[in-house]
């Protein structure tokens, strides 16, 4: 079996292993998928197109599937925004979800400031810290409106190429929709160093486009025929 793709993380941060996000017993709801059927909510096929619940997370985690920390807490996430976006707003099921996404991202907030120390430390030996392996800062509201924005203005062609640079390496952002032959991206969820790719593609071919009126969408949210 291939190892945990955290296994080599610094023994310095053991909150990055599976179980301390996995562990409240509040979340025991969602360690195991939904049994819509057995349940009777025969909708939740149509609203839910990417069911996700914490047993997959921690299996993907152990069998090497996720490439970096950001897919994975992009996993998380959609547990979340899955309860969330089903239940209706202020359930108890709702809250529960809305409260357990506060605390997770309370806690990956330090591990990452955490993570961004060690980073900077690795590379004190070079000037000005130039480099931080990768990482990238978390983009503001302003610039997922940006990137909404620009989505709007390239062609039916670029905006393939976003949705499959997505598909690889942020999956998790990504809703389809078989029966509507769509594909919504969640800005939200994509990871920061994820993000400052697409987004510096669809600046750059939005610059040579003079627009595109085809789909509606948000700074949450894009859809595109996939077709």
């Amino acid at each position: 079996m291939p190892p945990c793709p955290f296994a080599n993380l610094p023994a310095t941060y053991p909150s990055l292993s599976p179980p301390p996000l996995l562990s409240p017993s509040p979340a025991e709801p969602f360690r195991e998928p939904v049994d819509w059927k057995a349940l009777g909510l025969f909708d939740y096929p149509q609203i839910i197109k990417k069911p996700m619940d914490l047993g997959e997370v921690k299996a993907n985690l152990e069998s090497g599937m996720y490439k970096s920390l950001e897919e994975a807490v992009s996993a998380v996430r959609l547990i979340w925004d899955n309860c969330m976006k089903y239940n209706a707003d202020g359930s108890d099921f709702y809250n529960l979800a809305q409260n357990l996404s506060k605390k997770f991202e309370e806690k990956f907030a330090k591990l990452e400031k955490d993570l961004n120390a060690a980073a900077e430390k690795d590379g004190k030996g070079s000037k000005g810290g130039a480099s931080k392996g990768g990482s990238a800062s978390e983009p503001s509201l302003e610039d997922k409106r940006i990137f909404a924005k620009n989505l709007y203005k390239i062609s039916k062609e670029d905006l393939g190429k976003v949705i499959v640079e997505l598909d690889t390496k942020c999956p998790a952002a990504l809703t389809k929709n078989s029966s509507e032959d769509e594909v919504e991206i969640n800005v939200d969820m994509i990871s920061s160093v994820v993000f400052a790719e697409v987004s510096s593609f669809a600046k750059g071919a939005a610059g040579g486009n003079t627009g595109r009126t085809k789909k509606k969408g948000s700074a949450g949210s894009k859809r595109k025929s996939s077709s």
